[in-house]
């Protein structure tokens, strides 16, 4: 059963970690039971009312993705991550804030969260607040803000298509320079497209090959980047106060900061594809789709 959701608030707040440990039940978890929303929309800092803080564009995206996959939850990450990033406009200070996707969690869309990852009983507590890299939203929003290619999510959604990036992959601080993301994407669609088994599995022993082999500064003599240009991110931030909603059925663009340097993209992938070879697998039990770890 789904949570009720009615009384979302107008527009986001901030929900500090403290306040979800207090109200964060079992029944919460499982989607019995609806967060006391008075509670915690008094204990919330709401944030201006400005065009991208408002919440209806959000929930309409989440009512969406559950419709469009719900016979196949973990496919809604490719197609929601680029659409959350596109239509949530902030920067990554913003973004690093945890109180936000506390907020969203527990006061936008609960069930959301409930639908997607819970396991045979409950979503665990740290889709609900948690690493940047597991609450459920937060997630997302980071995938596509570091693997997009300047304003093509096209990457994004390749990044999405093997739970391991966003499992693993993305918890390393190689993936901040933005080759090395890239090539890493590059070799995970070869393995897609191969149909290479347990896909996972070899992106799990590419990711921890290439974070051991080096730091990102030694990636970056080898392949330089000059990094995304901060007006631009700035001047997409500004635009969402006349921004239209975004598209359903084609990517939306992110900002036009600057793509990657193709060439700086192939310096790296000669180097990765050895370590990928050199690089020992660990095999896993397979698990199913809707398991609350992915």
């Amino acid at each position: 059963m789904r949570a009720d959701n009615t009384g979302a608030p107008e527009t986001l707040g901030l929900l500090a970690n403290a306040v979800v440990v207090t109200r964060l039940s079992r029944g919460v978890q499982s989607g019995d039971e609806s967060p006391p929303q008075v509670a915690l929309g008094k204990a919330a800092t709401v944030l201006p009312a400005e065009a991208r803080w408002r919440v209806e564009p959000l929930r309409e995206l989440f009512d969406e993705a559950m419709r469009r996959f719900d016979a196949r939850r973990t496919a809604a990450d490719g197609w929601l991550a680029p659409r959350l990033h596109a239509t949530l406009r902030m920067s990554r200070a913003e973004a690093a804030d945890g109180r936000l996707w506390n907020f969203i969690a527990l006061l936008v869309a609960p069930d959301y969260v409930v639908w997607r990852h819970r396991g045979k009983k409950l979503a665990q507590a740290a889709r609900f607040s948690g690493a940047h890299h597991t609450q459920a939203f937060s997630r997302l929003w980071w995938a596509a803000e570091l693997f997009r290619d300047g304003e093509d999510y096209r990457p994004v959604e390749i990044a999405c298509r093997v739970q391991d990036v966003l499992n693993t992959t993305m918890r390393l601080d190689i993936v901040d320079h933005r080759p090395t993301a890239m090539a890493i994407l590059r070799i995970t669609n070869r393995l897609l497209e191969e149909n290479v088994p347990r896909p996972g599995d070899q992106v799990n022993a590419l990711s921890a090959a290439v974070n051991s082999a080096g730091s990102t500064l030694v990636y970056e003599a080898l392949a330089p980047d000059p990094g995304p240009d901060a007006d631009s991110v700035h001047d997409w931030i500004a635009g969402a106060e006349s921004a239209p909603p975004v598209p359903l059925d084609r990517l939306p663009d992110g900002p036009a900061d600057g793509a990657v340097a193709d060439s700086a993209t192939r310096n790296l992938l000669p180097l990765f594809e050895q370590m990928l070879a050199d690089a020992p697998k660990r095999s896993r039990h397979a698990r199913r789709d809707e398991d609350a770890g992915e």
